[in-house]
Order: structure tokens, then sequence, then C-alpha cells
């Protein structure tokens, strides 16, 4: 029982890594190439898992070696565009100036169904609404609307907005985030006496604080006193 129990999690540890040094996608944004290597890592690790019978190199050499397959791929593909066009396929255009482009979608083994779909996920419920919609080679729909469909922008109406800054988490479940305290110079005296203000007893009845553009403070406190503040922190400098 503890041969099975150590198995599994060194195979679950290195299919893990393997998934990681593959990059960050989600799994509708995987090439062809990299969503069947990473079925095949899937099927290599429960074999030898499963299996007492069967060497645990019998499952982390295959692994390792797909691994390799992968990254070799995915280096040819960013180093050559012609490379990347064959192996991962180029994007098809599936709405051309509003008019639906039926070869493309046979082509594309896509129907109608599917437009309608991902359309609808982007947003946009009227074909009469899309200028041009694009598949691209992860398999998700590229939407650009018509001028008169598309949303009013700032730029539309002749203003210039602020640009809000990144917000920064100093506290995530009641724990101090010191690497972003000392990062960005947060004032905690300040942060802290809010809390206690608001009759917390510490930091550690706090389930999140955020603060955006230098000085606009968010607090969440946790249950059973899910009391929300929202303050300047200059103010209480």
């Amino acid at each position: 029982m503890i041969n099975v129990f150590l198995r599994a999690i060194i195979l679950y540890a290195l299919v893990v890594t393997v998934m990681r040094l593959m990059g960050k996608r989600q799994v509708g944004e995987l090439q062809p190439f990299e969503f069947t290597i990473a079925l095949l890592i899937a099927d290599l690790a429960s074999v030898p898992m499963a299996d007492l019978g069967t060497p645990l190199l019998f499952g982390i050499i295959p692994i390792a070696s797909l691994l390799l397959a992968q990254m070799t791929l995915a280096y040819i593909t960013m180093k050559s565009s012609s490379m990347r066009s064959i192996i991962c396929g180029k994007p098809s255009i599936i709405i051309h100036k509003g008019t639906i482009c039926e070869k493309t979608m046979k082509a594309q083994r896509y129907n109608l169904s599917d437009l309608l779909e991902q359309l609808r996920s982007a947003g946009y419920f009227k074909i009469t609404d899309v200028e041009y919609a694009i598949l691209e080679t992860g398999g998700f729909l590229t939407v650009i609307p018509k001028a008169e469909s598309r949303p009013l922008t700032a730029k539309d109406m002749n203003i210039t907005p602020t640009q809000d800054d990144l917000p920064i988490n100093i506290i995530m479940d009641g724990k101090v985030d010191a690497e972003n305290v000392e990062k960005y110079k947060i004032n905690m005296d300040a942060v802290k006496k809010i809390i206690t203000d608001a009759g917390f007893h510490s930091t550690a009845d706090i389930l999140i604080a955020v603060v955006s553009n230098g000085k606009d403070l968010f607090i969440q406190g946790k249950q059973p006193r899910p009391l929300v503040i929202k303050t300047t922190l200059e103010a209480q400098q």
C-alpha cells in the first residue's frame, strides 16, 4: 500500500512539474501538438501508477521524452514562422465584412452552432453586429464588431481618464504580505490603526486588504464579521 502511495505521489509531482514547464495556458488555448502531448503524459503516468509490476522508470522516461519533444517543438515554432504555420496552423476568417465564409467553415469542420455559441460567449448575440470573426489556432474565436456595435470608449467621448495602478495585496487570509508592503512602501501602522478602529483585534481577522492607486484601501474582515471598509490610506497617515 505504501509503495502504491509513493508511486502515485512521485508520478503526480512529475506530471505537475512537466505541465508547469510546458507553460501557463488554459486547456482551450493549447495548440494541437501541446494538447496531444498533455493527453499522452496523463496516459503514461496512469500505467505505472496502477500497475505495480511496471517499473517506475517506464513512466518517467517516456514523460521526460515527451517534455523534451514539446519544448523542442515550442522552440521551433517560436523561431520559425513557416514552421509555426505548419505545426500550429493559421488563423481562419469565419466572418469577413459581416458575411459568413461557408467554405472556410467547412474546411475547418466548424458549424453554425459553434459559431453562434462562441459569438454569444464574446458578448455578441447578433451576427449583424460582427464585422470580422477569426478562428484562432487554439480554437477560440476573436470577434471584431462593426463600428456602430462596439462598446463606447473614453476616446470616443474625447475623455482622457487617469490610468489606474496595479492593485497591491497587503493582507491575504489574515497574513500580511511583507514583500509587497516593503516593495511598495505601504504604511502598515496606518493600515493596522484602521483595522483596530473598525473593531478587529488584529490583521489575523482580515480576509483581504488591497491598496489601489497608492492610497485607496479596501478591507474585508473574516467571518463572522465580513465587514467591508473603503477608505483613503493617505488620510490616515
